[in-house]
């Protein structure tokens, strides 16, 4: 393997982290964003690459001259809503950069185009809304039941959407979200407007169940990163918290009792 210079060292030190964060940003499972970060390295012509990662940022070492020469930075990776989409892209980047021998300007160039795939706000809250009601269905609502049980699912997910796009704290928007859905999936008790009322809270708030966080943390924990692991659980365990408070507030400003 050619020698090469600590500023191209550097250079590639610094591309493949940048595919690192972004990985790890959009929701990436902790062995998925380390294989992948090596395999670019290896690609672009680095003998070793060496990632640490905790939660909210990562170190990455670049070994290469015979693993004389070492090149060590540090990003802070800002959490922002799951996105598999951009995942795959870094994927689609790594792969392209293995098969092509694409040099290091390709993965700046590739990663700074790299966007977020945005579907319509509107089909997004209709579909969930639906898939919310579906869900009631399936355990015994009436048809009452499933209609509020869309209204307030929909109307949850649009307060949520508006929430993230003016970048409030995700766990603020998980809490008020909760706290519009269930206020509206209350009629059903408060009006008797359908026979289960049970049901219909229930599946209202099924939209802010954090699997994801949860999924990841169990896997990143079962593959050995375990800071990544409880780092993860906390976060998905801090939304649920808030989605309880915001239910708690609607039941008490309701003076709701026995759900």
């Amino acid at each position: 393997m050619n020698n090469i210079t600590y500023e191209e060292q550097t250079k590639i030190t610094r591309a493949i982290i940048k595919a690192a964060v972004l990985m790890l940003e959009f929701g990436a499972e902790s062995k998925l964003i380390e294989d992948t970060a090596q395999r670019i390295g290896k690609a672009l012509g680095v003998d070793s690459v060496e990632v640490s990662l905790i939660p909210s940022a990562i170190v990455l070492s670049t070994l290469s001259n015979n693993q004389t020469q070492s090149v060590t930075t540090t990003r802070r990776a800002h959490h922002k809503p799951i996105n598999m989409s951009i995942v795959c892209d870094v994927q689609k980047m790594c792969i392209d950069v293995e098969k092509y021998k694409k040099d290091v300007d390709y993965v700046f160039t590739t990663i700074k185009e790299i966007q977020p795939n945005h579907y319509n706000r509107w089909l997004v809250v209709f579909m969930v809304g639906l898939s919310c009601a579906s869900f009631s269905y399936l355990y015994g609502a009436d048809l009452n039941g499933f209609l509020i049980t869309f209204v307030a699912a929909s109307v949850g997910m649009y307060v949520r959407h508006v929430m993230a796009k003016k970048q409030f704290v995700l766990i603020i928007s998980f809490g008020l979200t909760a706290f519009v859905a269930t206020l509206i999936a209350s009629t059903s008790q408060i009006f008797e407007l359908s026979s289960t009322p049970n049901i219909v809270m229930t599946s209202s708030i099924i939209l802010l169940a954090p699997g994801f966080p949860f999924v990841n943390s169990v896997l990143d924990a079962v593959k050995g990163y375990l800071s990544m692991g409880w780092g993860r659980w906390m976060q998905a365990l801090l939304l649920s918290i808030a989605t309880s408070i915001g239910i708690i507030l609607a039941f008490a400003l309701l003076s709701m009792r026995g759900w």
